[in-house]
C-alpha cells in the first residue's frame, strides 16, 4: 500500500471503528498499489491530513485487500474519495485532483467540522 505521512491505513476489521465510528469526519481514499492517479494523491492527503487535522481525519483502504467495505459503498474505480460524518458517507468523488480544487470540495465538509 502507498504510505503517507498523517495518512493511516484502515482494513475491513478496523473500518467500523475508525471510519464510521470516528467523532471527527473521515476522508477515506479507496486505493490500489497500482493505481498511478492514487500515487499522485498521496501527498495531496499528506497535506490536507496535517493541514485539516482537527477538522477532518484522512485514511487510506486498499481495495484489492478489503473487497468487502468496496462493494459495500459502492466504489467502482480508484482512487475514490469518500466523505463519512456520523457513520455515514456525505460526499463521494473519483480521480485524482490538485490540493485546491480538493478542499473547494470539501469545504462544506471541513465548515461543518
Amino acid at each position: 500500500m502507498i504510505r503517507t505521512e498523517g495518512v493511516a491505513d484502515v482494513t475491513e476489521e478496523t473500518f467500523e471503528r475508525e471510519v464510521l465510528g470516528s467523532d471527527l469526519p473521515v476522508l477515506v481514499q479507496f486505493t490500489a498499489d497500482w493505481c498511478g492517479p492514487c500515487r499522485q494523491l498521496a501527498p495531496v492527503l499528506g497535506e490536507i491530513a496535517r493541514q485539516e487535522a482537527g477538522r477532518v481525519r484522512v485514511v487510506q483502504l486498499d481495495v484489492d485487500r478489503n473487497p468487502r467495505v468496496t462493494v459495500r459503498f459502492g466504489v467502482m474505480a480508484t482512487p475514490t474519495l469518500m466523505v463519512f460524518r456520523a457513520g455515514e458517507p456525505v460526499k463521494s468523488m473519483v480521480g485524482a485532483r490538485p490540493k485546491r480544487k480538493l478542499l473547494q470540495e470539501l469545504e462544506d465538509v471541513l465548515a461543518a467540522a
